[in-house]
Parts: structure tokens; sequence; C-alpha cells
């Protein structure tokens, strides 16, 4: 066992000797639930001499949820907000479905108290899966976890003391970019009574120089050089006298990163030319021209637009066409009469002509 689990051991024992409350019933909503269930339900859903009796056994068939084996590993007594409001939620929710069904008479306190067994289960998983897992989950450092004791419903804060050296980090950074040394772990916005992260440079006299401080969990330094290099050290504190972590970090500083550029294969690169110089174009071989020759792909696929192109313009046509010969045969008629009567006036031209031509030969 843990020094820290020991006086949390102690507060739970000497919990059972005081009046028991359960930890559901530290949740107003629980409590508010069982009132009406007895003044609102059971005035309709069961004979009145039995209601004291009745009620008396479910008050205390939830403060039992408490009677659970003291075990470091599942049950101490104590659980967080977190999980004692998913215990109630449980036990509201199967409250009101017996509430909704209007079950009556022996049926209904035989349901009633099967649901209290299995709420108390629930209870127990729950109070298993927080010792587990939420209960002091720090692996170093002072954690002030907020904590509710089920037998009085006092909320207190528990101290999760381990040893407050939080290891050593190593950092390489280049020369000439941005050095951060991050302070924060999971378990520090979680936790209460921290105050501020102060970073100090150690030299190697183990003298230190304070760098910065307060609520910022991060050192930021930028364009560092090789003098930034060597070792730092994070504090947080807290509002008791022991800091909450210490961390150290051991910064290598590496030579200016050497970036290369690459020119694109897609460029083309001219050569400089100095003044007065004349510059002759290369002349373009086979594989020039063949370079620049359009690719097969592109012709067919250009001849292939060309050739849908015609053929919608021809397929536009045809429809006006027959558009046009759907009409009414006034067009039709139009036209021949038009053409018929330019013929006869074409004639009647010609025979006046002829008359003319035959007077003045007579003359």
């Amino acid at each position: 066992m843990g020094p820290w689990r020991l006086p949390l051991l102690v507060a739970a024992l000497a919990g059972c000797l005081l009046p028991a409350r359960g930890c559901v019933m530290c949740d107003p909503n629980v409590v508010e639930a069982l009132n009406s269930l007895e003044t609102d339900y059971l005035p309709g859903h069961l004979e009145a001499k039995h209601h004291k009796n009745v009620m008396k056994r479910v008050k205390q068939a939830v403060e039992a949820f408490k009677d659970l084996p003291i075990d470091e590993d599942s049950y101490m007594g104590v659980v967080d907000e977190a999980t004692l409001e998913k215990a109630a939620w449980s036990l509201l929710k199967d409250l009101k479905r017996i509430m909704d069904s209007d079950v009556k008479g022996e049926l209904f306190v035989k349901e009633l108290f099967w649901t209290l067994h299995l709420a108390k289960d629930n209870f127990a998983s729950y109070a298993a899966q927080f010792q587990k897992a939420a209960f002091c989950p720090n692996k170093c450092g002072l954690m002030l976890q907020p904590l509710i004791w089920c037998s009085t419903c006092q909320k207190q804060v528990h101290s999760c003391r381990k040893s407050s050296n939080c290891g050593e980090r190593k950092v390489k950074v280049h020369q000439m970019e941005d050095m951060i040394l991050d302070c924060e772990l999971n378990w520090h916005k979680i936790s209460q009574g921290l105050t501020d992260y102060s970073f100090y440079r150690v030299w190697g006299n183990n003298s230190e120089t304070l760098m910065s401080k307060g609520k910022e969990p991060t050192l930021t330094k930028t364009m560092v050089r090789p003098k930034d290099a060597g070792t730092y050290r994070c504090e947080l504190g807290s509002v008791q006298s022991s800091p909450a972590t210490i961390i150290y970090f051991h910064v290598t500083v590496l030579p200016k990163r050497i970036v290369e550029e690459i020119p694109s294969p897609n460029t083309e690169t001219k050569d400089e030319v100095a003044p007065g110089e004349v510059t002759l174009d290369r002349p373009q071989t086979a594989t020039t021209l063949q370079s620049q020759s359009p690719k097969p792909e592109k012709v067919l696929r250009s001849r292939l637009v060309g050739l849908l192109i015609w053929g919608f313009v021809v397929l536009i046509a045809s429809v006006a066409t027959v558009i046009l010969l759907s009409r009414s045969g006034k067009v039709i008629d139009f036209i021949k009469s038009s053409w018929f009567s330019t013929g006869s006036g074409a004639a009647q031209d010609s025979e006046v002509s002829e008359e003319k031509a035959k007077e003045s030969r007579r003359k």
C-alpha cells in the first residue's frame, strides 16, 4: 500500500462509525426522487399501511451502497464527482422506469428492491473503475484531488503525494531554430492547488537563473545558439510547502540545418550571359523536335472534340429543318405562289418586249 493511501484508509474505516448516508444519497437529485416516490407514487400503487415500512427499507438499501469491502484496488470509501454523477444517473433512470410502468402492490415492491440490488452492483463497478483509473492518477509529483467521502458526503481535497522528481528529458534543437520546453503533465489540469510554472537555467556550479514564471507550462526560446545548450529545470508550485512537479531538460544544440534547393524537373534553366557576349541557340536535334511536337493522344483528342462539335451543329440544323417542315402548308404555298408569280411576270415582260420589237420593224 502506498504511503498516500494510508490516511485515506484510516478515514474510510473511521467513517464506518459515523452515521451512514451512502454515496448516491450525496446527490440531491436522488434524495428528491425518493421523496417523490413516497409522496406521489406510493399513495396510488401501494396500501397506506405499508408506506412507512417500504420507504424505510428503500433508504436503508440506498445507504448500504457504501457497505463495500475496503480495498485499495476496488473501493476506499471515496469517489470523485464524475463517478457520483454516473451512479446517481443510473439509479434515477431505473426509478423512473418503475414509476412509468405503473406497476402496483406486491409486484411493485419486488421490482423496486431488485432494482436497488442491481443499482448497488453498478455502483460497486463504477467505484472500482474510479479506484483503478482515476484515483491519484499522477505517477509522480503532488496532486491535490477533490474527493467525496461516501460516509459523510463531504467534499475534501486529498493529497496524492509521490516523488516530486518527474524525471529528465533530452531535447535536441538545431541552431537558429526555436526551442520549446513543455512541463505540463496530463493530470495537471484536474489537480487543485497548483500555482505557477517556473523555468530555471542550471549552470555548472549548480547555480540557477530564473528565466520565466507564470501559468504557461512551456518555455520558448527563439533562434537558439550554441550557448543555449545545457540543463534547464521546470518547477510547478502548489499551495503546500513542497512543489508539485520538478522536471529537468538537457538541451543539445545541433549545427544549423542545411536546406538544399533542388530545381524542379519541369523548369528550364538558362546560363547567365555576361555583358557583350553573344549566345548562340543550340540547333534543334531530332530529340528536341520530337519533344516539341504534340503527342498523338492530344491530336486524337482534339480531332474527336472537333467531330463532336460538327455533329452537334448538324443535329441542330436537322431539328430546325424538321420543325419548319412540320408547320402548316402556308409556307410551301407561299413559296409556290412566289415562284410562279415571278415566272409569269417574266414571261409577260418578254412578250411585251417582242411586240415592241415587231412594231419598230414595221415602221
